[in-house]
């Protein structure tokens, strides 16, 4: 079935065949998809990360149709119901849930009402009530049925079990569910009203985030993911309750139409109850639970979209390089933790402050502050956004008025970073295996001061659910969520390169092909035997066997060893293209890292020359050309600030610069320099339809806002892009 599924793949994402099949040999030989990405254009026409993760989706969910496929048509056959006009039909099924209809009649089950009656002997009545020849008054004709010993005490009992036998039919019938299920997505409506405990709310009169939805209701077919995913959460939590209103009457006559052709009047009513039962009690609440499953599916890939792509964008962001940072988690009771980093991370002194309440030793703080940034050179101060975080900015802002008015001409700045994911860390296993002589607030400190000097690095250690970069990520399913997340880290960290003398195991589990155990034997084999001196040595690594170092050997960098080529990400295997590519040119492999490697991106005709393909010399120019370098260079810094805002000192029209934190369905949420971040909804982000915030801003965006409104009392600052003028 592979070809006809790859012809299919091939055609839904707009790619050839052989790219498809190429593709698809290359994951089934244990492939991963970075590598696929970087090293295997030629195979496959240069497909990017995200077009193979689309496709060995595609591929996985058409391979499990398959094997679903053959297990109901072996099941049926099996059974010897097996039709060829049945065979047909399941083998042309093209979804889950068409397959599914179908194999409904056969598919073992508890015993129904209509397999009760049938046991009863009611078929014949059932039949009758649908004949076009019946002219007796159909409680006659039950009377025929009527048994003691069967259970069937009269007439119209026995009519009773006669309608479920019709309504079970008509229930298992696919057609029939394939054409209610495509009528209530194209005319269903979504519709809310108040649960039990919004019941409570509002008797109570209080107020409740889920308030716009207490008499709500919305078209199945255009009902946005966000909206879906806010009902589900009042669902869940009983403020809510929702159902699934579909056009019934239109429905259910066009179940008597397709039923009732044949129908007699004198049968018609007993007929036209048992549809209306097959439907209302067996299937509107089976395709009310597909359509809200499906809503939800939708929304939730919608959700992990847009919460990777917030992911990949905070993953991205330019590391603060050459600077001694002093990070500082914020606290009330327990005091300001700090630690300050050099500029490779490593932790020179760490203490402990209390500047707000309730000791408010702020002359304290501020001593303590001077003596450490004035012994480590401190450059910059990485203040975590979390509880006492609004506190500790202004103290922060004041000391450094102080300090710079003291010092003169030495400059200082803060930056305030999200500390998602920081008590996490610093709680783990990890954290205490990499700094066992430190508490919890001290690893969480020196988290929130490396962050800003390499997120990647630091932000590997965090399990990216943990980073909260989303909405609604504790109600989908997580399963999901992890692997896309993941894949998204997994491509930040390869589309970077790592030095494998200095990453820590958490980095090194993201490369391609490198195993959590391998990267343990990584750094095992470099705390041994020193570092890394050419990439070929990773083979004594044990476990690290030829097709781990195949996948892994290109995203791994040795910046001081015996080979400029591996500082590069060149792949081993193009070493010798590399090498022709040089001489061609009148270079030699000295002068990669001396930077003395120009235009050789201009000379296509190398490669024509020397045989190379068109994509591999393209990707080995770029890199002799700039050796090892950063794709996050090309990313806006993060804006370093030397004072704080109140919101009591924002007013409408104001312009300011900001930088966009979270990005939702609705809008996007901007670091303004107010402990608050203000809102920017999608209709103020462009002077255009913009049918997603992605499509406009990402994460870590430096941007030009005005502020529209602020309330103060709830906290909330609205913003505006498209209104913006130029706030330098």
């Amino acid at each position: 079935m592979d070809n006809k599924n790859l012809k299919k793949i091939s055609e839904e994402l707009g790619i050839k065949l052989w790219q498809a099949e190429a593709a698809a040999e290359l994951i089934d030989g244990g492939s991963t998809i970075p590598f696929i990405a970087r090293y295997r254009k030629e195979a496959t026409g240069a497909m990017d990360d995200e077009a193979l993760r689309k496709f060995d989706e595609r591929l996985r969910y058409l391979r499990n149709l398959d094997e679903r496929r053959e297990t109901i048509l072996n099941t049926i056959e099996e059974q010897g119901k097996l039709t060829e006009e049945l065979r047909a039909k399941i083998e042309a099924a093209e979804t889950a849930a068409v397959l599914e209809d179908l194999y409904r009649p056969y598919k073992p089950k508890r015993k129904t009402r209509a397999d009760i009656a049938r046991e009863k002997g009611l078929q014949g009545l059932a039949d009758y009530l649908l004949s076009k020849d019946a002219v007796r008054d159909p409680l006659e004709e039950a009377e025929k049925y009527i048994s003691e010993e069967k259970e069937v005490p009269d007439a119209k009992t026995a009519i009773q079990l006669a309608q479920d036998i019709i309504a079970g039919d008509i229930s298992d019938d696919a057609d029939f569910r394939e054409w209610i299920r495509k009528k209530t997505l194209g005319g269903g409506f979504i519709t809310c009203s108040l649960g039990t405990e919004g019941k409570k709310i509002e008797a109570a009169g209080e107020r409740s985030v889920y308030e716009n939805y207490y008499d709500y209701s919305e078209a199945v077919s255009k009902i946005p993911g966000h909206r879906v995913l806010a009902v589900n959460r009042g669902e869940k939590e009983k403020v809510l309750s929702v159902s699934v209103d579909a056009p019934e009457d239109e429905i259910i006559g066009y179940l008597e139409r397709k039923v009732l052709r044949k129908v007699t009047d004198v049968c018609r009513p007993y007929a036209e109850a048992a549809v209306e039962d097959g439907y209302k009690r067996l299937i509107a609440p089976s395709i009310a639970t597909e359509v809200r499953g499906g809503l939800t599916e939708a929304a939730e890939e919608g959700a992990i979209k847009v919460f990777g792509s917030n992911l990949e964008q905070l993953l991205m962001q330019p590391p603060i390089k050459g600077k001694t940072v002093l990070g500082w988690d914020p606290a009330f009771r327990t005091g300001c933790k700090l630690a300050v980093c050099d500029p490779t991370g490593k932790i020179l002194k760490t203490a402990v402050i209390y500047p707000t309440a309730p000791q408010n030793k702020v002359a304290e703080a501020v001593k303590t502050l001077e003596e450490l940034c004035d012994k480590y050179n401190v450059d910059v101060i990485s203040c975590g956004n979390g509880t006492a975080s609004r506190e500790s900015e202004k103290i922060i802002a004041d000391f450094i008025r102080g300090y710079e008015k003291k010092r003169r001409g030495r400059r200082l700045h803060y930056v305030i970073v999200n500390e998602a994911g920081a008590s996490v860390y610093s709680a783990s296993k990890l954290a205490t295996e990499e700094y066992p002589d430190l508490n919890v607030g001290e690893r969480s400190s020196a988290s929130i001061a490396r962050r800003l000097q390499d997120p990647l690095s630091e932000l590997v250690k965090i399990d990216p659910k943990a980073i909260g970069v989303g909405q609604y990520q504790h109600d989908m399913n997580q399963k999901h969520l992890g692997e896309a997340l993941t894949a998204v880290v997994e491509k930040c960290v390869n589309m970077v390169g790592v030095d494998v003398n200095t990453a820590s195991p958490s980095l090194l589990g993201y490369v391609s092909g490198i195993s959590k155990q391998i990267a343990a034997n990584i750094v095992a084999y470099r705390d041994e035997n020193g570092s890394f001196r050419t990439r070929k040595e990773l083979l004594k690594v044990p476990k690290l066997g030829p097709k781990a170092f195949e996948q892994c050997a290109g995203f791994l960098r040795i910046s001081d060893g015996k080979e400029p080529l591996d500082a590069t990400a060149v792949h081993p295997e193009s070493y010798d293209a590399a090498r022709a590519i040089l001489k061609d040119c009148g270079f030699d492999v000295k002068d990669i890292l001396a930077g003395k490697v120009k235009g050789l991106a201009s000379r296509p005709d190398i490669a024509d020359r020397l045989g190379i393909g068109k994509y591999t010399f393209a990707d080995i120019a770029a890199e002799l050309e700039k050796p090892g370098r950063d794709p996050r260079d090309e990313v806006p810094a993060p804006v370093l600030r030397s004072d704080v805002l109140e919101m009591s000192d924002l007013k409408p029209g104001m312009e300011l610069k900001g930088t966009v934190r979270n990005i939702v369905d609705f809008g996007a949420f901007v670091d303004i320099g107010v402990h608050q971040d203000g809102l920017v909804h999608i209709s103020e982000l462009a002077d255009r339809y913009v049918k997603h915030p992605l499509d406009v801003v990402k994460v870590g965006d430096i941007v030009n806002v005005k502020v529209l409104s602020i309330d103060e009392k709830r906290g909330k600052i609205a913003l505006s892009i498209k209104q913006a003028g130029h706030a330098d």
